[in-house]
């Protein structure tokens, strides 16, 4: 390696060894969160309680078999590029900056979506007399972006405090919730005249296919655990370890709140609120703790998503496939462009208010990269089956295969929610990948970690 290319790489340096198993499990989480606090529930209007519930367990049988197949992934490559380091060892370039794109899109949307429902918190509990949301989105962004560019190990651990504080707000939701249900909220919209419909499925079976982006949110970027791969101790045991811990809890949670907030006020009600789990337990003092402790949950996926973009971000620079300088560290070893420029993007989002239609975009973000992982776990299974993996996932392809064709269909599901956001979505995807191919493919980094995957790769295949 050359004095230049050790200088290149020594400018974009992260922290080596700042997380454990358990730290990166409540990443995962911090992630997540927010998607049980807010956002789930538009998908009762889409679908009523009976079309988010069957598409909520397709969408957890899907994210199970993902994580199970990004922990091999994950264990095998692990570097700060998640599933473009995946894709790019499996698919080429190419595939690599799809991949790398469509996540992007993702973290880059989803913290705008998360601000607009802070600010729904912020408003119903009367702080500092805040009616205008655009000056909580600001003071989100500023305050976080700030800690981030402050170090990893400082965010991870103030990310860790704030999830447990969520949890904890989740568990007074759902003692609250139990004396408050009753079945008859459960089915208390009425059937239209679709094909199929009933008081548990009001909307009929399509509305299962439309409740599909919603439910999604009940997990959407746990997959981007991987992501801290590079600033873990022993990736190749932790990070595994870390996302399947994550997703067992979020699914305890998901079922919680969606079966207990909607039994407690109706699905009606709870269709078009803000703040569901506030509105489910009315005025009561379990009501305002769970108001205050939402925000923290909110605070949380928007607080880690921010992790996820910019080190998504500063894997994808480093590699020369977007701008170079996004990925330069400062000396606490946080990349701060990687953190300001999509933190700049998703602010401006944000001010549209519109938290229903942000979140329908990023899960066509999300729902795209899940395919293209899930390729990648299959064909790197067929084509590299001496590759060593530390962790293998249980069922191999037949299990990553399940979670491919949900995944195509959860990509479909965008456009039959909101055709105009999907497919303005898929336009800004196709614009990336016009600076791909007509600038970026030229000027990428052989010596960055992801490129050296793909380049040992090819020579181990030229030897045999």
């Amino acid at each position: 390696m050359t004095g230049s290319t050790e200088n290149y790489l020594e400018r974009r340096r992260l922290r080596t060894g700042a997380a454990g198993w358990v730290l990166l499990a409540g990443l995962g989480v911090s992630y997540v969160i927010s998607g049980d606090y807010s956002g789930w529930n538009f998908g009762l209007a889409e679908g009523g309680f009976g079309g988010l519930l069957i598409a909520g367990i397709v969408i957890a049988a899907m994210y199970l078999a993902m994580v199970l197949g990004m922990a091999e992934l994950s264990s095998a490559l692990p570097a700060a590029g998640g599933g473009y380091t995946f894709a790019r060892r499996a698919l080429g370039p190419w595939g690599g900056f799809a991949t790398g794109t469509a996540i992007l899109i993702e973290y880059a949307i989803a913290p705008a979506a998360i601000a607009t429902f802070i600010g729904a918190y912020v408003e119903s509990l009367g702080l500092f007399g805040i009616t205008d949301g655009w000056w909580v989105y600001l003071a989100a962004y500023l305050i976080f972006v700030g800690i981030h560019i402050a170090g990893v190990g400082e965010a991870l651990k103030a990310m860790f405090v704030i999830t447990a504080i969520a949890l904890a707000g989740l568990v007074v939701f759902a003692v609250a919730a139990i004396p408050l249900f009753d079945p008859a909220n459960l089915v208390d919209i009425a059937p239209t005249d679709a094909a199929g419909a009933s008081p548990f499925l009001p909307h009929g079976w399509l509305g299962i296919w439309a409740a599909v982006p919603f439910a999604i949110w009940f997990f959407l970027a746990v997959e981007g655990v991987p992501l801290a791969a590079e600033e873990a101790r022993d990736p190749a045991r932790n990070v595994p370890r870390g996302i399947v811990a994550a997703m067992l809890v979020l699914l305890v949670t998901g079922a919680a709140v969606l079966v207990l907030a909607t039994g407690a006020i109706g699905a009606e009600a709870l269709s078009a609120s803000g703040n569901p789990l506030v509105e489910a337990l009315g005025g009561s003092t379990a009501g305002v703790v769970v108001n205050y402790v939402g925000l923290a949950g909110l605070v949380a996926s928007f607080f880690s998503i921010i992790y996820a973009y910019s080190r998504q971000t500063f894997a994808l620079s480093r590699a020369g496939y977007l701008p170079r300088v996004l990925s330069v560290t400062n000396s606490r070893w946080a990349p701060v462009l990687a953190l300001v420029v999509p933190g700049a993007v998703g602010f401006c989002l944000s001010l549209t208010g519109q938290g229903e239609v942000l979140l329908n975009m990023a899960v066509f973000g999300a729902a795209l990269s899940y395919v293209l992982m899930m390729v990648s776990h299959i064909v790197l299974r067929r084509r590299e089956p001496g590759m060593p993996r530390p962790y293998r996932t249980p069922g191999g392809t037949v299990t990553t295969g399940f979670a491919l064709v949900i995944a195509v269909l959860a990509v479909i599901a965008t456009f039959l929610v909101d055709p105009v956001a999907a497919g303005a979505t898929l336009g800004a995807f196709a614009l990336f990948m016009l600076y791909f191919g007509l600038y970026s493919r030229h000027h990428l980094v052989a010596a960055a970690p992801d490129e050296e995957f793909a380049a040992l790769a090819k020579a181990e295949e030229e030897l045999t």
